[in-house]
Formats: structure tokens, sequence, C-alpha cells
């Protein structure tokens, strides 16, 4: 079953965000965040260790690549550290690969028995944190989860490199897999936060290249928007426990693209032109992100031009929720939908 074996991934990924917007409030602490009676118990427990994101330093400006390397470093090391026991239980296979000169992992569940299919992972970090290696965890317990080989890629963060050679790279391990003999009917895409931004973007890309699209698209809480634009930017802007736009996002966003290529459909694809078709996509979120508009734009641009998309809108649910509130029942039903969605696309499962 996905849950039992994707709560590790959990624990990773409550680990990797701790030190952004998962800081324990000090006893007797009003929590920053309105703890609604609606969610679950455990879900209402964490909400109510949340501290407000404006006491957190902000992020360096978008030239500064020594302070960026710096807290690159920090975070890496955070993340990997606390790794090895939970990958000791999960045992994988984890290769470190190049596929169309991109370094990725080639992960494979224990006792991994080849079906022929693939999950394509594009992780998260606001496209300047994080790595392959440092949510291995993650993308290991979803390959035990679900059975499947996972290529994790190990995008170049920016500000080392911008959005045309990111999304370069996802496409470059894409033509790599067909290169091996994997049919696009028989890969799906799934990313976090920028790793949902950067796996949609990337599929219009290859789309508008003419090389075929993945059979399936899952994004959790996806920031499909890096500017500040739509409703939720605004009315949550005081709400949002992960982050404060102006001191945490626009700096990464900044680094990533120039601001004349913000509202690109490859560096946010709530812009595309899905009249030309995309395949079907799972867009998961929860009510307390500044991203919810993202969400609904999203949704809404993919279905208004006919194509296949879910939109599945969690009650008092924070920014990737599926890791963050680990063994919550509302993160136990959004996994829950993930392993159905991924069954009924990826045929032959």
């Amino acid at each position: 079953m996905i849950i039992n074996k994707i709560k590790v991934c959990a624990i990773l990924l409550a680990l990797l965000y701790s030190p952004v917007h998962l800081a324990a409030a000090q006893e007797g602490e009003a929590p920053f965040v309105y703890v609604p009676s609606t969610i679950s118990g455990q879900a209402q427990d964490v909400l109510k260790k949340l501290t407000n994101p404006e006491l957190r330093p902000a992020l360096p400006g978008p030239d500064d690549i020594k302070a960026w390397k710096a807290i690159q470093d920090e975070r890496e090391a955070f993340a990997v550290k606390r790794q090895g026991q939970i990958l000791e239980r999960l045992q994988p296979t984890v290769t470190a690969l190049e596929l169309g000169g991109v370094p990725v992992l080639d992960i494979k569940p224990r006792d991994w028995a080849d079906n022929g299919k693939v999950l394509v992972y594009t992780h998260g970090g606001a496209y300047t944190l994080f790595s392959a290696k440092s949510t291995l965890v993650c993308s290991a317990s979803m390959a035990a989860a679900t059975g499947l080989r996972v290529i994790s890629i190990d995008y170049t963060l920016a500000p080392h490199a911008k959005w045309q050679q990111i999304t370069d790279q996802v496409l470059s391990v894409f033509k790599a897999l067909r290169s091996l003999g994997y049919a696009m009917n028989d890969i799906a895409i799934w990313g976090d936060s920028a790793g949902g931004g950067l796996a949609a973007g990337a599929v219009l890309k290859m789309r508008d290249q003419g090389m075929g699209m993945p059979v399936a698209v899952v994004l959790w809480s996806p920031w499909a928007d890096i500017t500040d634009t739509g409703d939720s930017y605004e009315t949550l802007k005081h709400a949002e426990p992960a982050y404060v736009y102006a001191k945490h996002l626009k700096p990464s966003a900044d680094a990533y693209a120039a601001p004349e290529d913000q509202k690109n459909p490859y560096v946010s694809p709530v812009y595309g032109d899905y009249t030309k078709g995309f395949p079907p996509t799972l867009i998961q979120g929860g009510t307390k992100e500044i991203f919810l508009s993202n969400f609904v734009r999203l949704y809404q641009n993919i279905d208004t031009a006919g194509q296949t998309v879910k939109l599945d809108i969690y009650e008092g649910m924070i920014h990737v929720f599926q890791a963050a509130l680990y063994g919550a029942p509302e993160s136990d039903a959004a996994l829950n939908k993930v392993n159905a969605f991924l069954k009924d696309y990826l045929h032959g499962l």
C-alpha cells in the first residue's frame, strides 16, 4: 500500500522544510495561523507549532552567487544527514547516472520487477535548494510505494543556471529515456513546489518541440506562477505559514528567471496554451497556500482547453502537506489518490 511506504518520505520532507516553516512556536505562544476545527487533530497539532515567516531571514539577491552557495551547502548537508536510517530501512538500489548529459539518480525499489514503466521526479526547493541526493528518501519512497523505477533529475540549481538550461535538462533526460527504449506512454512525471512548476513547464516545452509528452503529470503544490500574481497572493499574504513572497520567493524567482521572462509558459505554466494538448494531470494543494490561485488558474486553463485534469484541494492544508503533515489523514488520502491516478494512466501496472 502506498501510505505505509510513502510516509518515510514525509519524515524527510518535514525535516527538509523545518528550517523554513516548521519551526516550533514557544510554549504558550499563540499560533501564527488560524487552526480550523474542520481538519484532523494531527494537522491541527502541526498548525499550532507554526511561526511567522516574517521572522526568518531573507534570501540573497539573484547575483550573489557566494551567498547562495553557502545557503545551498548548509541546507543540503542538513537534509542528507537525516537520510541514512530511513534509506537503510527502504534498501533501494540507487545508481548515479548521466542521462543525456544530465546527472540523475536511478532509483529502484527493493525486489524491483521491471514493468517497463518509469516515473521522472523534479524535486522542489524554489529552484535554488536541494538536489536529487538530498530528496532521495522522497523519491525512493515513491519507488517503493508504486513499484516504479524513479529517475530523479539532479538539475543545476539557480542562480548557477537559469530556466532555459534547467528546462532543457529535463528534456535531455526524456530524450535519453526514449533512446533506452521507453515510449512516452511508459513515462509519467511528478514534481513538488518549484519541481511542479518545472515539470509542467518542461512538458509544455517538449510538446512544442515535437517530442511528444509523458502519459501523466502529478503536481504537488506547484509554483505555477513565479510572479506574485493572483488573488491568493494578496488575500493569503499575511496567513501563509511557509514563506513571505518578497523575502523568500522573489529572490529565488529572480535567480531562476529574469523579470521579463517570468511569465513565459515554460517558467510559469499558468500562462501556457493547453489547446495544443497536455497529459492527464493531477494537481494537489491546500487552502492555506498563497499558491492556491496558481492551482486554480492552472486547472482552469487546462480544463477549459478540453484536457483531462483533476484539482484536488484540501481544507486547511499547508504547502506540500503530503510530506509536511506526516501521518495525517489528509496526507494519507492525497497519497492514495496519487497512487490510483498513476495506475489509471501508466497502463500495465
